[in-house]
């Protein structure tokens, strides 16, 4: 027997093959297209890239003090200047990147792992146990960033340590809520009732379809988690309460010039910059990643 089709049959067929190839091609074309992402990745990877240079090189010793050539004005030694003990501001910034991406690296992944861990908990477990995990957020928001962190300073001890625990800490109902919200809406979808006809446990849906279908979201709040981390970290730092010498900080550059302010400005513009430049980075990637990840638009053309 011959296989005939008729001429709408095969125009349909080509149709949905071209839109199923065309898929990812679109996600790639809207990824490349979309300004806001472009903007934050390429701001992102200037401060990746920043830190991992410092790793290997910096033009001077970031830890070094010369009092001879202390507030130098820009020139070909010094690119940026020096600071009121003599060090390069420019070794400086470069080797403060490397302690904000570690400070939100850390802060993010505490945040993310009990965040997620206790929103998806509470979807699952419904009844008395979403309500107390709920409840438990709703106090912890009652503590900021700043105040939870003196808190902990006062009775550990000032450091890095103890600022990224009380940022950490701080994003754990943040992604708990987060989680929650989108896990209890692929609770109630068919491929999931399906799964619960099948006699799967809670436990293993969870890890099947319920985590899969969310990643993107968390992806997206982990990038703002993370400029938030970054500007957390430089005020704690700027209090006194993060990051301790001879730790480049941001924050802590801030804080020792702002009595130069007017003798130098460009002392507090550098790390300022550094701050803005990293959280608008991040900020616009977040936004970017939204737009390219959510799968309505996938398939929109």
């Amino acid at each position: 027997m011959s296989d005939k089709r008729l001429p709408g049959d095969t125009l349909a067929s080509h149709k949905a093959g071209r839109t199923v190839a065309s898929a990812p091609a679109s996600i790639w074309r809207r990824t490349l297209e979309h300004r806001s992402f472009l903007a934050g990745s390429i701001l992102t990877s200037l401060l990746a890239g920043m830190a991992l240079l410092s790793l290997f090189w910096t033009p001077h010793n970031p830890t070094r003090i010369n009092i001879r050539q202390r507030l130098a004005s820009p020139s070909l030694e010094h690119w940026l200047g020096t600071d009121q003990f003599g060090r390069d501001i420019l070794s400086i910034i470069m080797t403060g990147a490397q302690n904000s991406i570690m400070v939100g690296v850390v802060a993010v992944g505490i945040g993310l792992l009990f965040g997620v861990m206790l929103g998806l908990i509470a979807a699952s477990a419904k009844g008395w146990v979403e309500e107390l995990i709920m409840r438990v957020c709703d106090f912890m928001y009652a503590f900021p960033v700043i105040l939870l962190a003196i808190m902990l300073v006062a009775t550990l001890g000032s450091g890095a340590i103890n600022a990224i625990l009380a940022i950490g800490i701080f994003a754990i109902p943040t992604f708990a809520r987060l989680a929650r919200a989108s896990a209890n809406a692929i609770w109630s979808r068919e491929f999931v009732l399906a799964a619960q006809a099948a006699g799967k446990s809670a436990i293993r849906i969870t890890w099947e379809h319920i985590l899969p279908n969310i990643v993107s979201v968390i992806v997206v709040q982990a990038t703002v988690e993370f400029a938030l981390a970054v500007l957390a970290e430089a005020a704690l730092s700027y209090l006194g309460i993060g990051s301790q010498p001879p730790t480049p900080s941001w924050g802590r550059m801030l804080s020792e010039v702002q009595t130069l302010v007017f003798l130098n400005p460009w002392l507090a513009v550098y790390p300022g910059a550094a701050i803005a430049m990293t959280v608008l980075g991040l900020n616009l990637l977040g936004d970017g990643l939204r737009d390219v990840l959510d799968p309505r638009l996938v398939y929109k053309r």
